[in-house]
């Protein structure tokens, strides 16, 4: 699948790209080269194949979220080197 030069500059443009003459060149034959590959994998008979998300036949693999007692308020507060009432304060970054 041949990409034009145009398609080149839309693709460049939205990622924000500057490309030199050269590299549009090159990265047009890529491109081409890449989406020639893809045509070649739609070609393959996948009707008998089940869809699937993850390669492997997982699922929810996290530990349950017990909860469970945490430091008291006042021993965190403690060692924070301001804090007011039960929040800690901390230097203002966005103006």
């Amino acid at each position: 699948m041949r990409i034009s030069k145009e398609e080149i500059e839309h693709i460049a443009s939205l990622a924000r790209l500057s490309l030199a003459e050269k590299e549009k060149e090159l990265f047009g034959s890529q491109l081409s080269s890449i989406l020639d590959y893809m045509e070649k994998l739609n070609e393959l008979d996948t009707r008998n194949v089940e869809p699937t998300s993850h390669v492997l036949p997982l699922s929810n693999v996290m530990r349950d979220d017990i909860p469970w007692p945490s430091i008291p308020r006042e021993d965190a507060l403690m060692n924070a080197p301001d804090h007011t009432e039960k929040f800690f304060r901390v230097p203002k970054i966005i103006e």
